[in-house]
């Protein structure tokens, strides 16, 4: 390994990885497998990857190419050298609308190739349901295929030609060739002719058993494409490469075949009683001219309810257990809304139908989507309902179905599995996610003999083992009972003309290891048992259990989507991914791969960039919280060793600030003039670009405490320490804002602090103690049930997040963490309607508030204020807590990926609110946008608004930069 990998470096200009922590890394994709690699190389140019594959083929090593890693069955994991494609070989090289097609790099994700087709009314047909991070690379490897796969066939049906590299060197372009071009590619010398030579010889052998035995449905995807070779099919060699999972070659370049993409769309939802009542009905459906016809049953929404995320679009949908989902194009709505209501009128007809309903509005349309894109997430719910890929894309022909999934069910029955059951039903396509038990001997012997048995059954209906995901280790075993001994025979001289030596993913599709081997969570795994100060009673009080929720779906891998993970979308590193952090935290438990314990160098360096904004807990399908891992691990990592500067002047700051507010003009004079406080930051370990936020001269609880008291206040509003010594004028204008409403307000004892900075460097002990503090200096209150005001979202999540995972079991911090709320969440609960402001206002919400606490109180209570309000799907501001002030530059590029853009684009004249004070601080720094938090929001509105009541006049013109204005100004200092 150390030889390889020293020659991989001295001939390449990519990144090889050869330690341990990559290589466990790698170990694992989205199946029930695990193989850790020999190494990980990640290419830079088609001449890093021929380069590598010689270096390893001097060292006799196996190797495959890699995409986004959410293989289903095993293909993307192996003792191997794995070469990942995703982070640098992502060019579209060549799209040409008027002969539509596009020629790519493999590491292109789908919907990147899909949104630059889009503009010219084109699109790539296959859409799988990780079409927004998945590569091209990976779909060409698969076969994958999707919900619109039945507008224009599966991806082998849209690749033109392949630009190949073999195991031993050769590189050259394939694709459709006529007999008299065929003739001609023979009688080339070298490799080439003698491959073309072999595969025209082994057509001719077994064309009669492929037309025999080949089953002649739309998701024929498993096996290799064999019947690509035929004569009716064009001798396409590109098109027999396509699935075979990198077993064969490797992928340099693709050109792939463009299709046009329906201006507009309607989507009619037609309701069943059952799955299989809806699977009846699918050959009448299809009579009509669809794009789509997926289906979903109410255990999916029922599933993510109990996860905790509402899907909204479930209220919409008709009556029924199980619904289709057809999809009609058009170039206009009407068109489009034309076809679906004469579908309507047809399937109305139909026996079994409870209800229909058209949707032809394209935001309410992506969100009944994504119901149907939420069935992988649904069919996992951590320790409840642990459902897995394996027998998980099987195919039958469409007229087939509904007896088909009613056999199929009934076996589910007989070996008592419970699963989720969804699909691509116009293309007769079943995926099933069925909660296996594999951590015993028994659970796997039951495992090996449902997947025989399945796998006969689907036979017998003459379907495919695999309709999209193909079969890697999980079906590979099994293709003798789909294919026959002669056919397999014949898919090895097919491997054997590309990977003689046997070097190319071995062990998977042909000859593959047995399925019940190689298990992620077999019963070899066994947890290592740690202390921890997080209880994680969500996990039965394990963070080993924790680190198991990820099965590496890998959504973490969006580029420009949702929050999480934004310092993968800034670095497109899978370490730096939540799955990758996951995947990296499960093997430091394991213990065999990664040997460090609680002090690895590999998990400390991927949790080093994680920002803590809690994206992975609002976004990942089952809710894998890196950032309480990280506090738990940085607890550990730390514990009896002396930290980095910047981790006591950050974690510890509401100290510095308390001693601070004693002299604000001192503390503010080093801080913030220009020859002091590049002193001060590298005494602090802080990064020198980065500003420091001033002190205010008298804080808000000093200015608060010389009012006059008032008898009977009712609401508690929380000091933090960001509002309290750096932004004083936000907690004025909530008491202005909260008097107003008629509610008299108090502060809670002095000296409490939540401790939120200190989680960020696993300073759990002394969060423990603040919380603890809180807890004793409170109760009263707590048991009173006042309610807490709390206007810092980082903040609240403490109370409700954090504080939880620490006490589960203690009543008081259960009451706590139900009274506090954010100001947005008090005033709506007491139903009073703010004044009009009459004005536009874009908003950023913090990366807590998202995750945690859910931003649709503070959406509310604006748009109730007459705003005229766009919400910014801007991911995290980049400064997340202490993230910023310590690694600059990564900040300011997750900052400019999208919110300072977006900032930098609203109108002059519109409100910029940002409830957060990290993301106040990067607005203000990367713009010349001065945030405002809601609370100074609805305190305009106070004072310049007009009476809550309805208005049919238009709203005046709105002022030009008004975000210095709309700022009352400070108090002036008491004398």
């Amino acid at each position: 390994m150390d030889e390889l990998a020293r020659e991989l470096r001295d001939v390449i200009g990519g990144e090889v990885r050869f330690d341990d922590g990559s290589r466990a890394l790698y170990a694992h994709d989205l199946s029930v497998y695990r193989q850790v690699p020999i190494g990980v190389v990640i290419p830079k140019s088609a001449e890093d990857v021929i380069a590598a594959v010689a270096a390893c083929r001097r060292h006799d090593v196996p190797i495959f190419g890699r995409g986004c890693g959410t293989s289903l069955s095993g293909q993307c994991c192996n003792a191997a050298v794995v070469i990942d494609f995703s982070k640098y070989l992502n060019r579209i090289i060549e799209l040409n609308p008027d002969d539509r097609y596009a020629w790519v790099e493999p590491g292109v994700i789908n919907d990147q190739l899909r949104d630059a087709a889009e503009q010219y009314h084109l699109t790539l047909a296959p859409d799988p349901a990780t079409h927004s991070y998945c590569t091209l690379g990976g779909m060409i490897g698969n076969n994958s295929c999707g919900a619109h796969s039945i507008m224009g066939g599966k991806t082998v049906d849209n690749v033109e030609a392949l630009e190949i590299l073999t195991y031993g060197g050769e590189r050259l372009i394939v694709g459709k060739l006529s007999d008299v071009q065929l003739e001609e590619a023979i009688g080339r010398d070298g490799f080439e002719g003698e491959a073309y030579r072999r595969l025209k010889d082994l057509r001719d052998l077994y064309a009669g058993d492929i037309r025999k035995r080949y089953p002649r449905i739309p998701r024929r995807v498993s096996g290799y494409n064999l019947d690509q070779l035929l004569p009716e099919n064009g001798f396409n060699v590109a098109r027999a490469l396509v699935g075979s999972e990198s077993t064969c070659v490797i992928v340099l370049r693709a050109k792939l075949r463009l299709v046009p993409s329906p201006r507009c769309r309607a989507l009619l939802v037609i309701g069943f009683d059952d799955i299989c009542s809806a699977a009846d009905d699918v050959p009448s459906v299809l009579e009509n001219p669809l794009i789509a016809l997926e289906a979903v049953g109410q255990n999916v929404i029922d599933h993510m309810r109990r996860k905790g995320h509402e899907l909204p679009a479930a209220r919409r949908l008709p009556k029924g257990d199980a619904w289709l989902l057809a999809e009609f194009g058009g170039d206009t709505q009407e068109e489009a809304d034309g076809k679906a209501k004469k579908a309507g009128e047809r399937v109305r007809k139909l026996k079994g139908i409870r209800g229909l309903e058209l949707f032809s509005n394209e935001a309410e349309q992506k969100q009944v989507w994504e119901i149907r894109e939420a069935g992988v997430a649904a069919s996992r719910i951590p320790h409840v309902e642990d459902a897995w890929p394996s027998w998980e894309d099987a195919a039958v022909p469409p007229e087939k179905l509904g007896a088909y999934l009613r056999e199929f069910i009934e076996l589910l029955g007989r070996y008592r599995y419970r699963y989720t059951l969804f699909g691509h039903f116009g293309q007769g396509c079943v995926h099933c996610r069925i909660c296996f038990e594999l951590g015993t001997e028994a659970g796997v012997k039951q495992f090996r003999a449902f997947m025989q048995e399945a796998a006969k059954l689907v036979v017998r209906y003459g379907g495919s083992l695999s309709g999209e995901h193909g079969d890697g280790q999980a079906k590979g075993e099994l293709l003798p009972i789909m294919f026959g001994e002669r056919l397999m025979g014949a898919m090895r001289e097919f491997k054997a003309i590309w990977d003689p030596d046997w070097k190319m993913n071995p062990g998977k599709v042909v000859d593959a290891y047995p399925l019940d081997s190689n298990l992620r969570v077999g019963p070899d795994y066994h947890r290592r048992p740690v202390k921890t100060h997080f209880q994680f009673p969500e996990d039965k009080g394990s963070f080993a259990a924790a680190t198991e929720r990820c099965f590496g779906i890998g959504k973490c891998r969006h580029l420009d989507q949702d929050t999480m993970c934004p310092s993968f979308q800034a670095t497109r590193e899978e370490m730096h991914s939540t799955r990758g952090r996951a995947h990296l935290l499960f093997e430091m438990l394991r213990g065999d791969a990664l040997h460090g314990g609680w002090r690895d160098p590999h998990v400390h360096e991927s949790l080093s960039l994680c920002l803590a904004c809690k994206g992975c807990k609002g976004d990942c399908p089952v809710t894998t919280d890196i950032a309480t891992y990280k506090a738990e691990f940085f607890s550990h990592f730390y514990e009896g060793r002396l930290r980095p500067r910047s981790h006591y002047f950050l974690g510890k700051v509401e100290r510095w600030a308390r001693l601070a507010s004693k002299a604000p003009g001192l503390a503010n004079g080093l801080t913030q003039s220009r020859l002091l406080s590049g002193l001060a930051k590298r005494i602090a370990g802080l990064e020198k670009q980065r500003p420091l936020p001033p002190f205010a001269t008298r804080t808000f609880r000093d200015d608060f405490e010389r009012r006059p008291a008032r008898a009977g206040a009712d609401v508690i509003l929380w000091t933090d320490t960001f509002t309290n010594y750096f932004e004083p004028d936000i907690a004025h204008a909530a008491v202005e804002v909260l008097e107003a409403a008629g509610r008299k307000v108090r502060l809670p004892p002095p000296g409490l602090c939540c401790g939120r900075p200190l989680y960020d460097y696993g300073m759990l002990d002394r969060a423990k103690e603040q919380l603890k503090a809180i807890l004793t200096a409170m109760r009263e209150d707590i048991r009173a049930g006042t309610k807490v005001v709390v206007l810092e979202p980082s903040c609240a999540s403490v109370f409700r997040d954090e504080m939880l995972n620490l006490f589960p079991s203690d009543d008081d911090a259960k009451r706590l963490s139900n009274q506090v709320v954010t100001l947005a969440e008090f005033l709506n609960e007491s139903g009073w309607k703010p004044p009009q402001l009459r004005r536009p206002a874009v908003m950023h919400a913090h990366c807590h508030h998202k995750a945690v606490l859910g931003t649709g109180p503070e959406e509310a209570l604006l748009r109730n204020a007459g705003l005229d309000l766009h919400v910014l799907n801007a991911g995290c501001c980049g400064v997340a807590g202490s993230f910023g002030y310590e690694h600059y530059d990564l900040s300011m590029k997750i900052g400019e990926q999208r919110l300072l853009p977006a900032v930098r684009k609203a109108p002059d004249d519109a409100l910029i609110v940002a409830d957060g004070f990290s993301c106040r601080s990067q607005i203000s720094h990367g713009s010349d946008r001065q945030p405002l938090h809601p609370a100074q929001v609805i305190r305009l509105a106070l004072r310049e608004g007009r009476p809550a009541r309805p208005d049919r006049r238009q709203p005046p013109a709105a002022e030009t930069h008004n975000e210095q204005a709309a700022r009352p100004p400070q108090p002036a200092p008491a004398k």
